[in-house]
């Protein structure tokens, strides 16, 4: 029997070896080269959606149906969520109050609360589950059904009408449901009061907005206009990049709703980095 020589055995161990380091460079170049394709891809969508933005031929009638079905639609919902906010933010707060002695600083605790983090944060990502997922959802069944292709070989701009519409609907409509969750919020936060107590519903206002200045307002207003530019943007790009099989659908709703309430968190977090170093 053969004997087989042990150097052209490592011979053959190295150069497994250098198979599999080679082939683990390759995976990892690839992915490199996705992540780089998707950055291009995103940058090329916003460069033809900021030079649709400003064209001639603006879809002003597609942008007020947009703008009825992410406002009108959405009230309900926005409802809900706001009473519940200032229902909630009030039933637990108050007892800590009560033991402290408080309880007047209550109604002002309550709006600054609502105005500047929790109403348009909570608003935010409900709008980023309704309305982006619903975005994502629209744009990705009209890819698959080739809608879209139609609309470029009649000539239709679909950026235009599709994408541009719904972004600067969604960035205007966006920061007046949170304008109207923070109100309702406050008028939920006086229902709960009453539930232990007995607060008269000028009085308590009065004492609500009585703490609350420009600098709580202004910031909340304007980080909840790139909260429903960030959403209208994740939503339409989700479901204008979607897939040709119907699961991509699906696909693009679910990855829209997950992006957008993450970017959501970011801004955020930004602008109360910025707000800070402007109180400061």
């Amino acid at each position: 029997m053969k004997k087989i020589d042990p150097a052209f055995k490592i011979k053959g161990f190295a150069t497994k070896q250098s198979v599999r380091l080679s082939e683990k460079t390759l995976a990892k170049t690839e992915k490199a080269g996705n992540y780089l394709t998707d950055l291009a891809d995103v940058v090329l969508f916003l460069g033809k959606v900021f030079r649709e933005t400003f064209s001639r031929d603006f879809e002003f009638k597609e942008f007020l149906r947009q703008c009825f079905q992410i406002g009108y639609k959405s009230l309900p919902l926005i409802s809900i969520t706001g009473a519940i906010m200032g229902i909630v933010l009030t039933i637990q707060s108050r007892p800590v109050l009560v033991n402290f002695g408080a309880v007047t600083l209550l109604p002002g605790m309550v709006a600054i609360s609502l105005i500047r983090e929790m109403g348009p944060v909570i608003t935010g990502l409900i709008c980023a589950g309704k309305i982006g997922s619903g975005m994502g959802a629209e744009l990705g069944s009209m890819k698959v059904t080739e809608q879209i292709d139609a609309m470029e070989v009649s000539s239709t701009n679909p950026i235009r009408f599709l994408v541009v519409t719904r972004i600067l609907a969604a960035t205007l409509m966006i920061p007046l449901l949170i304008l109207y969750a923070d109100a309702l919020g406050i008028f939920g936060s006086w229902a709960g009061a009453n539930l232990k107590g007995d607060v008269s519903f000028v009085l308590f206002f009065s004492q609500a907005f009585s703490h609350v200045t420009f600098m709580d307002l202004f910031p909340a207003v304007i980080k909840s206009f790139f909260f429903g530019a960030v959403i209208g943007t994740v939503g339409c790009y989700q479901g204008y990049n979607a897939g040709r099989g119907t699961e991509s659908v699906g696909k693009a709703a679910n990855s829209a709703v997950v992006l957008a309430s993450l970017l959501v968190i970011i801004v955020d977090v930004v602008a109360v980095q910025i707000t800070d170093m402007l109180r400061s």
